[in-house]
């Protein structure tokens, strides 16, 4: 077959022949992660389905439609759509400025009446497909100018301020790295990587007095020592330890860890969610998760490197930035390597924008998996 011929044939794809291009290597993990979510969600409602684990399973329904239209709409309708998805994501980001929903002491919602959505978890999306489709046909020459990098670097630095001062500086070092990534992935020059090192370290006393909130200053100072207030800032790293650390090699058992059962490890549902999953199954359970998240991202590496259309290509690997920030970022956190930030475990901490945002991110990995032998332009034609 030659290769006009394949590309003929991925335009002209039946649904039964997408279904055949499916990448059932990144499903079946993915939907692993997800039954262990609810299995850990129903634990920490105390044995019962309410409050997060039904609440979750519904979202999770949700969330596989989302996965499907992602996954097997014509691609084209994506590279057609990309900046118009950014610019959704943007504007919702600036309604939450001015009429944000506050929670947890931060306006990071959109209070839409039947749901609460949080447009930062959704913008991570957006940027991969927008930065996609500005980078994909760009040849060297292109890419070697710094000009070209200005557009893109705004496209991040302007959300980036909005987010910060919600305040949600978990995600907006998110979106930094991920275009970081991006801008490496294409090939920017690397001394524009040091220099922007140099101009960040040079930034830190102004964004630590002028730009963090004393809440935020304090988790870096118990961060470096956790001792200092134990019943205040440092209060939930340290019941995060004493939980993780208590599991031992296979766990106290399922509903039976104490830190988590009786209410000492706060946010159990969410940001923490993985301690829980240390304290009752031990280390061999938090192995699993971390085995299946790199199965995950393995995937993902092969699914762009073997992408022949650059734009598809771009998704992939954006979306495996996206998705190993997200875990090592929250994992970090809870195991106190790193200073407490509002991230998220993915597909496993309760709460609906990460979980269809990320489901919304697999889609479109498998629609480029499914499309990696068609030729694309600009135009999406």
């Amino acid at each position: 077959m030659t290769r006009q011929t394949r590309v003929s044939n991925a335009n002209m794809m039946t649904i039964s022949e997408r279904m055949g291009r499916f990448s059932w290597a990144m499903f079946v993990p993915m939907c692993l992660v997800l039954i262990v979510s609810e299995v850990i969600l129903y634990s920490a409602g105390g044995g019962s389905w309410q409050p997060f684990a039904l609440s979750q399973l519904f979202k999770i329904i949700i969330g596989f439609g989302v996965f499907v239209i992602a996954a097997f709409t014509n691609i084209k309708l994506w590279i057609k759509s990309a900046y118009i998805i950014y610019a959704i994501a943007l504007i919702m980001i600036i309604m939450v400025t001015f009429f944000g929903h506050t929670g947890m002491g931060a306006q990071r919602w959109l209070n839409l009446g039947f749901i609460h959505i949080q447009p930062s978890e959704l913008f991570k999306i957006a940027l991969v497909v927008a930065l996609a489709r500005y980078f994909a046909w760009m040849n060297s020459v292109d890419l070697s100018k710094f000009k070209n990098y200005i557009a893109p670097a705004l496209m991040m630095l302007i959300p980036f301020g909005l987010i910060v001062i919600q305040p949600d500086l978990g995600t907006a070092m998110s979106i930094a790295m991920i275009t970081v990534g991006m801008f490496y992935i294409v090939g920017a020059n690397k001394k524009w990587f040091i220099i922007g090192a140099i101009l960040a370290v040079m930034a830190a006393p102004v964004v630590w007095f002028g730009g963090m909130h004393q809440y935020q200053r304090d988790r870096v100072i118990t961060f470096i020592n956790p001792d200092r207030d134990a019943r205040g800032a440092g209060y939930q790293i340290n019941q995060a330890k004493i939980a993780f650390g208590s599991g031992g090699l296979t766990g106290k058992g399922y509903m039976k860890g104490s830190q988590s059962q009786q209410s000492f490890l706060p946010e159990k549902q969410t940001d923490f969610i993985f301690t829980m999953l240390g304290e009752e199954f031990g280390f061999f359970g938090a192995f699993f998760i971390l085995a299946l998240y790199t199965i995950i991202v393995a995937i993902l590496f092969w699914m762009a490197k073997t992408c022949r259309n650059r734009f598809g290509q771009l998704v992939c690997f954006g979306f495996m930035l996206n998705f190993f920030i997200y875990y090592f970022i929250n994992i970090s956190m809870v195991l106190g390597l790193i200073p407490t930030v509002g991230v998220p475990l993915p597909l496993m901490s309760f709460g609906g924008s990460s979980l269809l945002s990320l489901m919304f991110g697999f889609g479109l990995c498998e629609n480029a998996h499914i499309h990696k032998d068609q030729q694309l332009s600009a135009k999406g034609s």
